[in-house]
C-alpha cells in the first residue's frame, strides 16, 4: 500500500482569525491584535485592495486601534467590499511586517472555488 502524503510543515509566520464584523464596523478580535503587537491608540493605514482590505501599522497613519483593543474598518471601505453587519471574515496577520489582511466572504469564495476547481479538475464543488 502506498504511504500516505504528510502535509508539509509551516514555514510562515502568519497567524489567523476568524470575526464578525459588529454594527459599528468592529472587528473584536484581541488575539489578532496582541500578535501584531498594537495595542489601543496604534495608528493605522487601511485601504481596499482588490477585495480584501488591507491594514498597516502607519505611525502617520489617521486610523487607530481602539481604547477596547478593537479594529474599526471605516464605513467606504466596508462598502467597497460588501460588508454588513454580522458577516464573518478571515484575518491573516503577518506580525513580523505590521500587517493584517482582512478578507470578506466574497473574496473568500473566489479563493475556495479557485482551490476547488483546481483540485477537482475544473468543475465547481
Amino acid at each position: 500500500m502506498p504511504l500516505p502524503v504528510l502535509p508539509t510543515p509551516r514555514a510562515g509566520t502568519m497567524a489567523y482569525g476568524l470575526a464578525a464584523i459588529d454594527n459599528s464596523g468592529r472587528i473584536a478580535d484581541r488575539a489578532i491584535i496582541r500578535v501584531l503587537g498594537w495595542g489601543p491608540g496604534t495608528r493605522l493605514h487601511i485601504r481596499e485592495a482588490s477585495g480584501v482590505i488591507v491594514v498597516r501599522l502607519d505611525r502617520q497613519g489617521v486610523f487607530t486601534v481602539t481604547g477596547q483593543g478593537h479594529l474599526h474598518l471605516p464605513a467606504a471601505v466596508r462598502h467597497w467590499c460588501g460588508l454588513t453587519a454580522g458577516d464573518r471574515v478571515l484575518l491573516a496577520a503577518s506580525p513580523a511586517d505590521g500587517l493584517l489582511v482582512v478578507h470578506p466572504p466574497a473574496a473568500l469564495d473566489a479563493m475556495v472555488v479557485a482551490v476547488h476547481a483546481d483540485l477537482l479538475g475544473g468543475g465547481q464543488a
